[in-house]
């Protein structure tokens, strides 16, 4: 038998990280992406230590550590009085603690990166998925240009509104949290009228809202805002709708000058609903696979929701190593079982949205290893 076919389903941060990872472990692996070309999408991303270990191992450290923002803390501050409520160490802490460095960049910049180490061929634009058919021996792709393709082994990566957990568990909208997501990127520049010193990374927070802050570039002249709002309803037939300055006053009124400042340095603002999932009751059958916000979708409030997805793909390429692909059941339950308890705690903490609030130890987040921690078997794991 040849190397086993593998197809992946987007072609986001999981879907690319998964190709190569896999690819790296001698899989064939190709990518078909819903969108027509590569565009610099999204805005501001944390990339922890958890994540830049899996970076170091695709050789795209140094990379990324040339374009992101290197934080010395994460700072969360009072809403009002600008108090400092946490100061989680970083910058050179995070080396030496937890073996990795600790950036914001913008999400397009770290997507392109990984997109440019995908060899020709193995990412296929303008392919959305409509149907598929796991048919024993390998599995049928249908996409709506026409094409089809077949593989021995198909990993679901297409995100929060995932064709592939809508064909193996039936259609069902993810659940709106109550909050919106307003984000602005902006030229650092713009706030250089305000006079004031300006923290590369922190979270405002009162009862019922926050604003996270951060650079998204190694030269910081580029700056992002992302807050989390309540709002009692969301149109579902909507990705996102613009917001505006108006808006942010409203929601914000009151919070401290350096919060105003930032709503009065951008234009350009839009605004997203929060999704979530109950925890589904699988992750695969037979040939087919999930990962990332296509199995555990979470709100964004610990910033490992793209981790979450990266270090998916990694164990699930992992788990094809040690296993074998031929036996890919044996294979995708022992990825679950590394999986689910860590994914469910994160997908936790994030509905809550404590993260760093307070003063607390992030290790166990920022410390892990998805090559060397220990595997659990299959059979032992938390269902």
């Amino acid at each position: 038998m040849g190397k086993p076919r593998i197809a992946i389903v987007g072609a986001g941060l999981g879907g690319i990280a998964a190709a190569l990872l896999l690819r790296q472990e001698g899989f064939e692996a190709t990518l078909y992406e819903q969108a027509p070309a590569f565009a610099r999408l999204g805005a501001g991303i944390h990339v922890g230590p958890n994540v830049m270990k899996i970076m170091r191992r695709l050789g795209l450290e140094p990379a990324m550590e040339a374009m992101g923002s290197h934080p010395d803390y994460w700072y969360s501050r009072n809403w009002d009085d600008g108090a400092v409520l946490a100061q989680i160490p970083l910058g050179d802490y995070a080396r030496r603690a937890y073996g990795a460095s600790y950036l914001t960049v913008h999400r397009g910049d770290f997507h392109r990166l990984m997109v440019d180490a995908a060899p020709a061929g193995a990412l296929r634009y303008d392919k959305r998925l409509v149907a598929l058919e796991d048919r024993g021996p390998d599995v049928a792709l249908r996409f709506a240009d026409g094409t089809e393709a077949v593989a021995d082994i198909v990993i679901g990566a297409d995100g929060v509104n995932s064709v592939m957990r809508e064909h193996m568990l039936g259609a069902e909208a993810p659940r709106y949290t109550g909050y919106v997501g307003h984000r602005a990127v902006f030229p650092a520049s713009a706030l250089a009228r305000f006079g004031m010193p300006f923290d590369q990374c922190v979270k405002w927070w009162s009862e019922d809202r926050h604003m996270m802050v951060y650079y998204v570039t190694e030269r910081q002249d580029e700056y992002y805002y992302v807050t989390g709002v309540p709002q009692a309803e969301w149109d579902m037939t909507k990705a996102w709708v613009p917001s505006s300055q108006e808006e942010m006053r409203e929601a914000f009124a009151g919070y401290h000058p350096m919060v105003q400042a930032l709503i009065d340095a951008c234009t350009e603002i839009t605004k997203w609903p929060l999704l979530e999932r109950d925890p589904l009751p699988l992750w695969s059958r037979g040939r087919l696979v999930m990962l990332g916000d296509a199995c555990h979708p979470m709100k964004p409030h610990m910033a490992q929701g793209a981790a979450m997805a990266i270090e998916d793909a990694a164990m699930l390429a992992r788990a094809l190593t040690v296993v074998g692909a031929e036996d890919h059941e044996t294979a995708f339950a022992l990825y679950r079982a590394n999986r689910i308890e860590r994914a469910s705690r994160v997908q936790k903490v994030s509905h809550d949205n404590t993260w760093l609030r307070d003063n607390e130890d992030p290790s166990w987040v920022f410390g892990y290893d998805v090559f060397t921690v220990p595997l659990v078997e299959p059979a032992r794991a938390a269902a």
